[in-house]
């Protein structure tokens, strides 16, 4: 154990509906209090969840946490780094990153999930939509390739002739290749006849094989479904909720014809009958989940709100991109502060906050 760890003093075991803070923290001390604390008392809780008044203060945290404790899986849910309202979407790698930290949250596969507070208040799909389209491929399991290429389809997945990226697949003849969201590495399955025979990471850069595994995770492609059902549902809900001839914006007509414009996650609640929180993807393990604040949460959320009220205000007379009202689409600061109150919540302030 580092001289870090054995320095930072105990803080009370978690206990739901119970907040303790702790003050007067600098440089890495937070990293090896948090660190010390989920060894401390891992077996109390089902994930230990950091809210970060800053998005830098994650990233930090993501590369100092592993320095003291490398045995703790620790995951970041990152933000789609766009405006709310852009009329361009978040990089893949960044939405490949967060469907795998919302799969591991809600299967409590992880110990650690480091979350921005502006990312912790976007509105997401429902937790049944990411479990129910996320599939595994064993080796030795029996493929139909007619069969895969609609799952692929409706799973959102791009054809190319060579993956280069998360949320593509390529086939040809017996070989299968897929970059799968939340993956690192693109995997090849090697057929014979309907069988996967073998299942092996390639480098996208040279083609090359690299090692073989038994299993790969099928993630969504999308944080929203885009099958025909699920367009059809778009598209009605859109009818219901903006006024005037839906065919003025290229949005609407373009999931009419099977293509995710950019921009299209600022609509992303029509897509569900209704939305759900990050605090929905907790795991229900019955273990507590406990919540860790990180610099001056409230004011980071109403700089949040205040900025993109602005921004719905200056937008919202476009008629041919209507927009959602913030309220559709974020947390408010009382919801956030209701939906984490029942969970065990730690404070931590550096001294910098202090001084403020």
């Amino acid at each position: 154990m580092s001289d870090a760890l054995k320095l930072a003093p105990p803080i009370p075991a978690p206990r739901a509906g119970q907040r303790f803070t702790f003050s007067g923290l600098v440089g890495s001390a937070d990293a090896a209090l948090i660190a010390q604390s989920a060894l401390r008392y891992r077996s109390e809780f089902s994930v230990m969840v950091i809210f970060c008044a800053q998005a830098q203060e994650a990233q930090r945290l993501l590369e100092e946490i592993p320095a003291f404790a490398p045995q703790l899986k620790t995951r970041l849910l990152p933000d789609w780094e766009i405006l709310p309202y852009d009329h361009f979407s978040p990089h893949q790698d960044l939405v490949s990153e967060r469907l795998a930290t919302l799969y591991e949250l809600l299967n409590g596969s992880c110990d650690i999930v480091l979350v921005p507070i502006t990312t912790a208040l976007q509105r997401l799909g429902p937790p049944n939509f990411l479990s129910g389209h996320t599939f595994f491929f064993r080796q030795g399991d029996k493929l139909n390739e007619a069969a895969l290429k609609l799952q692929l389809q409706q799973a959102g997945y791009d054809p190319v002739s060579a993956v280069m990226r998360p949320g593509e697949y390529s086939i040809r003849g017996g070989l299968i290749d897929l970059f799968p969201m939340g993956s690192s590495l693109p995997y090849r399955l090697d057929l014979f006849g309907d069988e996967i025979e073998q299942i092996r990471a390639f480098d996208p850069d040279t083609q090359r094989s690299l090692y073989p595994v038994k299993e790969v995770r099928l993630l969504p492609g999308h944080e929203f479904p885009f099958d025909d059902a699920s367009r059809t549902a778009f598209r009605g809900r859109w009818r219901e909720v903006f006024e005037g001839d839906p065919t003025r914006c290229s949005i609407y007509k373009d999931a009419n014809l099977g293509i995710p414009s950019a921009g299209i996650e600022s609509y992303l609640p029509l897509f569900f009958e209704e939305s759900s929180t990050v605090f929905d993807y907790f795991p229900r393990s019955g273990d507590p989940v406990w919540l860790v604040s990180i610099g001056d949460i409230e004011e980071s959320i109403k700089g949040f709100w205040k900025d993109t009220l602005s921004r719905y205000e200056f937008l919202k007379h476009d008629l041919d991109r209507p927009i959602l009202p913030p309220a559709d689409l974020f947390l408010d600061v009382d919801q956030f502060f209701t939906a984490a109150k029942p969970n065990a919540r730690l404070t931590l302030n550096k001294e910098a906050d202090k001084e403020k």
